[in-house]
């Protein structure tokens, strides 16, 4: 289990601060969001609080002066002459909102997946009903594992990040039943990324699997440990993690 370096909640209608309460598997939306350097900044800020605030209005959960007040919470709790390296989590329900930050886990070089047959919840928006995911990744050292959710076949997302598949030098990524996330569009922009039916059965045609995301940013995946697929190339992966840490630079 991460350790958080900082958790606060409040109540977001007065946003007196009570008890910390994480939100985990209740009715509402989350955002995780990548605090890097000295000062800080937040890769995909703008991205981040707008799929939260559309996400959240799609669920009937109205909060007035929702940006102003996260911004509020950041400058209240992000200390600008710390360096970092971690991310920020922004969970919101009906009454409350929570925040908590901890340190960003590295992805090591060895990084492996192991496949679960499993779909999350409404699983096209970032909700809180992570109750069996969290179960199963409290297991395992995540700068080293994650899990690949599939179901009926399809290849859909991991417990934390989006999929990118390279085949003959082209980037496949699933196309229904996983969430869309802000890394994900961010490359969108920059490659051609074709969204189709990633099959279980047709795994071993891929040469590279990368994971992305505000927690993973760009990982390279070595094998599957319950598949015979093993990692052939790190071509795409060094591009792509080239151009996310340029845009770290220059963002």
């Amino acid at each position: 289990m991460a350790t958080l370096l900082l958790k606060k909640s409040y109540l977001h209608k007065n946003l007196k601060e009570i008890k910390f309460n994480d939100l985990w598997n209740l009715y509402g939306i989350f955002t995780t969001m990548n605090v890097v350097g000295k000062p800080y900044k937040i890769l995909h800020y703008n991205n981040h609080i707008n799929n939260l605030a559309i996400s959240l209005k799609s669920y009937n959960i109205n909060v007035k002066n929702l940006k102003n007040i996260i911004k509020f919470l950041i400058n209240e709790n992000i200390d600008g002459s710390k360096n970092y390296d971690h991310l920020f989590r922004v969970a919101v329900n009906k009454k409350i909102i929570s925040i908590s930050l901890r340190k960003r886990p590295k992805p090591k070089k060895n990084f492996k997946l192991k496949l679960i047959n499993y779909q999350r919840v409404d699983a096209s928006h970032k909700n809180l009903k992570y109750k069996k995911i969290l179960k199963i990744l409290e297991k395992f050292d995540t700068s080293e594992f994650d899990i690949a959710l599939h179901k009926n076949n399809k290849i859909l997302e991991t417990g934390t990040s989006n999929l990118l598949f390279v085949k003959k030098n082209k980037i496949y990524t699933p196309k229904i039943n996983c969430y869309i996330g802000n890394t994900l569009k961010f490359f969108k922009k920059k490659y051609k990324i074709n969204f189709t039916n990633i099959l279980k059965t047709d795994l071993n045609e891929y040469d590279e699997i990368i994971l992305i995301g505000s927690g993973k940013g760009v990982t390279s995946v070595k094998e599957i440990v319950n598949s015979p697929w093993k990692r052939n190339s790190f071509k795409f992966y060094n591009k792509l993690f080239k151009t996310l840490q340029n845009e770290i630079i220059n963002d």
